[in-house]
């Protein structure tokens, strides 16, 4: 059998493309220049007959028949770089760098007391810990992963949820002595609310309260609004207000009497912590221990 590496090379640079979202990315990541990279993409089109982009001056995407040739080539492509890994013995020595788009809350909380930890595990790593408020493109940024709280985005990625926690509603006692305890998640909007922004859509975090199956929206008075958590949560502690929080990040403060959980019946809403992959990745052994490692810390708290 013989094959045609023109073709297999046309491809390679085809599928970069469409991964980093523009040809002047994508070319950066092949060591290549835009324009080599535009030529590559025009003789792959002229081999196998069909337009594959739609290119103008400002947007690139799939023609129809682009999307089906990038469809069925992928896994294929992920054969090759797989088999090509395990070849050098990446998938089975940790080793390298690891870059990872996390979650700032999370990284403050969990991560950071037990980074020393996993690097004296595998000394020939790297640990790079980036702190973003999106997941943005993983591929062009050059991450292996992203660590987020909530659902995962839209586009082409593949997540794993690695946790849920519930959602509480708390006070510090100084604020309850001060303007009294709400019944009732009715109540909420006589109260002052400290209210979480979310970077990553551009608005403030919904409240909702579930009880089974019963879902329960309200409208709160917002008195502070921040986007940084452990802001909202040490504002709560001081008495600012009512804050929603991650269950498993105050369980201490709960059990020590240092907030007061206000709607214990009202808690059932789960909020999903999830690895997410760029979508043709496969699983480094890097990549694997630092999950594995990261589930072992969830367990314990």
């Amino acid at each position: 059998m013989t094959y045609d590496g023109r073709l297999l090379s046309g491809v390679t640079v085809l599928m970069a493309v469409v991964e980093a979202g523009s040809m002047a990315r994508a070319a950066d990541s092949l060591g290549m220049t835009a324009s080599g990279v535009g030529r590559a993409i025009q003789r792959l089109e002229a081999r196998i007959g069909v337009r594959l982009l739609d290119r103008t001056t400002r947007t690139m995407q799939l023609t129809d028949e682009g999307r089906r040739f990038h469809k069925r080539v992928g896994p294929h492509l992920d054969g090759i770089e797989e088999a090509a890994v395990e070849a050098t013995g990446a998938t089975s020595v940790v080793r390298g760098r690891l870059r990872v788009n996390v979650d700032p809350f999370f990284s403050q909380l969990v991560l950071a007391g037990h980074a020393g930890r996993f690097l004296a595990l595998y000394p020939e790593l790297r640990l790079e810990l980036i702190m973003r408020d999106a997941v943005g493109d993983l591929v062009a940024d050059g991450f292996d992963l992203a660590l987020r709280f909530g659902d995962p985005p839209a586009g082409s990625f593949t997540a794993r949820k690695l946790f849920e926690t519930r959602i509480l509603t708390v006070a510090a006692p100084a604020y309850i002595e001060r303007r009294g305890r709400p019944r009732h998640p009715s109540e909420l909007p006589n109260h002052d609310a400290i209210d979480f922004w979310d970077a990553a859509h551009g608005r403030a975090y919904d409240w909702e309260f579930r009880r089974g199956n019963e879902a329960l929206p309200v409208s709160v008075q917002t008195r502070l609004m921040t986007s940084d958590a452990p802001t909202m949560l040490n504002a709560c502690l001081a008495g600012a207000g009512i804050a929603q929080v991650l269950e498993f990040a105050t369980r201490e403060q709960v059990r020590e009497g240092q907030l007061i959980d206000l709607f214990p019946d009202w808690s059932d809403e789960l909020f999903p912590l999830h690895a997410i992959y760029p979508s043709r990745q496969y699983r480094t052994a890097k990549v694997r221990a630092f999950v594995e490692f990261v589930m072992e810390l969830l367990a314990e708290v």
